[in-house]
């Protein structure tokens, strides 16, 4: 579980659940069981999409991927565990929060990685057929895949320091936006790669990163009303977007 939890990666999944607080004029540490909990969610995700099965990606985060270093039944293993400690982590926050907002927290991230969402949309990864692919249905795979722990960080973190329903729909259209946005950026830096999902290799590289500016614009668009407190959320979301590695 250390073994790729610890080495690093962006983090920007928690900073998001940080930002999301502080959006709503709280402090940053509101969040901080969100901000665990959706990483540990994120890294679960990451042991089981290297898998031989899934990706069969051999590296990760600058190291050998969890089922290279120890097999592929630890690795399962490892990212089940993963999953069950980011419920427990949020779960706990219960004792300093309101527990109805913790309760919506954590049936907000069930519902992100549920089969609906992130689970679901890896399946339809998998299954991707480029031959017959819209624009559409890759933005639904990025939307479920990516956009979804997005969502679940930002409105989470926004939920637990106290935000009002008003407020974190606008949350939700801002990170959905931009979490979409996130995986075209990232398709368009791997752009000679053989990803088959991607705006890049459907539309073009040009055309694509059109793309990820104007949802980005949009994603912006509705921190509006949040004045000076969302500008972390603000820069996060130009790192996610103009990011060159």
């Amino acid at each position: 579980m250390r073994h790729l939890l610890f080495p690093g990666g962006k983090r920007l999944r928690p900073a998001l659940a940080f930002a999301g607080a502080e959006a709503v004029g709280a402090a940053p540490e509101r969040a901080l069981a969100v901000a665990a909990a959706v990483e540990l969610v994120h890294t679960y995700s990451l042991v089981h999409d290297d898998l031989p099965c899934m990706d069969d990606d051999d590296e990760r985060r600058g190291r050998p991927t969890v089922h290279k270093a120890y097999g592929e039944a630890l690795a399962v293993l490892a990212g089940d565990a993963l999953l069950a400690a980011a419920f427990e982590v949020l779960a706990q926050a219960a004792a300093d929060a309101e527990p109805a907002r913790v309760a919506a927290a954590l049936r907000d991230l069930a519902h992100a990685a549920g089969s609906r969402q992130l689970v679901g949309g890896q399946a339809d990864d998998l299954a991707f057929d480029r031959a017959a692919a819209t624009p559409e249905g890759v933005e639904s795979v990025h939307a479920r895949k990516t956009a979804a722990l997005f969502v679940a960080a930002v409105v989470g973190g926004a939920r637990l320091a106290g935000a009002d329903g008003a407020a974190l729909a606008r949350l939700r259209g801002f990170a959905e936006a931009v979490g979409v946005a996130f995986q075209i950026a990232d398709d368009w830096l791997d752009r000679d790669g053989d990803e088959a999902c991607s705006l890049v290799r459907l539309l073009g590289a040009d055309a694509a990163r059109a793309r990820a500016e104007a949802l980005l614009a949009g994603g912006l668009r509705q921190l509006e009303p949040f004045g000076a407190n969302a500008e972390p959320l603000r820069e996060l979301a130009r790192f996610a977007v103009w990011r060159t590695r």
